[in-house]
């Protein structure tokens, strides 16, 4: 009997052992967190890493949901002004990882949080990656400039995704809004989605379309580009002059439960194991250890020497948080709802510069500027788009054109109803004014 009692004590002892865990909320896919799960149980056979997948919005919104009641230890993303958000609710506690060979900065941006409540595992840079078949049979120049996607050439061969989808989307279309201004940069939007197959309604859609030949050239994070060389797609990837580098980073939850295996995960993604894990053909992410870099592939970009990758743009993390909903919302009314509109617009306008070349006209000329400045106008100015206050109007997202029953009523509601009238008479007539110049032609 004793030793009966002996068995059923020793083996609840180690299920209670092998039962300690440590929950990650990430929106990273599974190529990445698949790779470390199993790198970090194999370090760490008495601990299991639960994975809980959600896009970046998503996860975000679950953490503050649930932090009467938290059950989630860490997040895990690749949007720095996310971690802002849960730093501002108050949802991270502070922890510096005691790993070495750290830099403080990569590029002109800090590693990690300057107070401490989250920490940067990888760098992230934003671009294009395009099927080089897919260029060759549709008789398309190689693209190196955001400005490229904007030409003729490119109509119906372009794809992206939603900020309002993706926190690394978000990234990229604020990117352009600190680069080159706020009225030049939602132009530079516009134009490019003109030239959009389509709009994907989750980011690593864009790689899947371009590997695939749905479409050839796709604005992405540059490890979608990189991992797809690495997996031997016949792609490419570069990064356009106006861009950023910035952080992928990890964050422990306020209240986690399993606090020290947090810290663990932590000190076990900058740790030589675990940088050189980012190097994995599916992965391709950029180390932020610059010795990591001496086993990384030929060609592999490297941005402790390569300066000019991010240099050009300085990122306001904090200028991207207070605008975060409503440039997603403003993204989704101009294009991703009105990507139709838009498309025929622009076609319009093509066919009346085509003909232009040919034939010269000045009246026509002076209806095709009018009829892209329509195209370029903004139903808000940017100050109202920086107001604070202006600011909390936008909470809710959602995910269809007219599905706007579970905040019908409200000021958002109301406030994007204003924009898409605007935003459709501007359309509308840009096509009439392109379609008036091509009959003088």
């Amino acid at each position: 009997m004793k030793k009966i009692l002996s068995l059923i004590v020793a083996l609840l002892f180690a299920t209670q052992t092998f039962a300690q865990n440590v929950v990650v909320v990430t929106s990273f896919p599974k190529d990445l967190s698949g790779k470390f799960k199993a790198a970090f149980e194999k370090k760490h056979p008495n601990i299991k890493v639960e994975i809980v997948g959600k896009k970046t919005t998503a996860g975000i919104k679950y953490i503050q949901e649930t932090k009467s009641n938290n059950t989630t230890d860490l997040f895990w993303a690749s949007a720095p002004d996310a971690f802002e958000v849960l730093k501002g609710d108050g949802l991270l506690q502070k922890y510096t990882s005691k790993a070495k060979g750290i830099p403080s900065k990569v590029g002109s941006y800090p590693v990690n949080d300057p107070a401490g409540f989250y920490t940067g595992f990888a760098a992230a840079g934003y671009g294009m990656m395009w099927n080089k078949r897919y260029l060759k049979a549709n008789k398309l120049p190689v693209p190196s400039q955001w400005s490229d996607l904007t030409k003729p050439v490119y109509f119906g061969h372009v794809g992206m995704s939603a900020p309002s989808r993706s926190g690394t989307t978000h990234l990229t279309v604020e990117t352009w809004l600190q680069g080159v201004g706020f009225n030049k940069g939602w132009a530079l939007s516009k134009e490019m989605a003109a030239n959009f197959k389509t709009v994907t309604a989750r980011s690593f859609g864009v790689p899947d379309g371009v590997n695939s030949g749905d479409f050839g050239v796709g604005i992405v994070i540059d490890f979608f580009g990189l991992s797809s060389i690495g997996s031997g797609f016949p792609v490419g990837f570069v990064y356009p002059e106006v861009s950023t580098l910035v952080p992928a980073n990890i964050g422990i939850i306020t209240n986690a439960p399993n606090k020290k295996n947090a810290q663990k995960f932590i000190d076990f993604l900058l740790s030589t194991k675990g940088q050189e894990t980012l190097l994995d053909p599916k992965i391709r992410r950029l180390p932020v250890n610059p010795e990591t870099y001496s086993k990384a592939p030929k060609d592999f970009p490297n941005p402790f020497k390569d300066k000019s990758i991010g240099a050009k743009v300085k990122f306001d993390v904090n200028l991207s948080k207070s605008r975060y909903n409503l440039v997603n919302s403003l993204f989704d009314v101009m294009i991703t709802y009105r990507l139709d509109e838009l498309r025929s617009a622009m076609a319009a306008v093509y066919k009346a510069e085509a003909k232009l070349k040919k034939k010269d006209n000045n009246k026509a000329r002076a209806l095709i500027q009018e009829a892209r400045a329509l195209i370029a106008a903004l139903p808000i100015s940017e100050a109202k788009a920086n107001d604070a206050e202006y600011n909390k109007i936008f909470k809710k997202k959602r995910k269809k054109a007219k599905d706007i029953e579970k905040y019908k009523g409200t000021r958002q509601a109301e406030v994007e109803a204003e924009w898409d009238k605007i935003v459709t008479k501007n359309y509308s007539t840009a096509k009439k004014k392109a379609e008036q110049a091509l009959k003088l032609l």
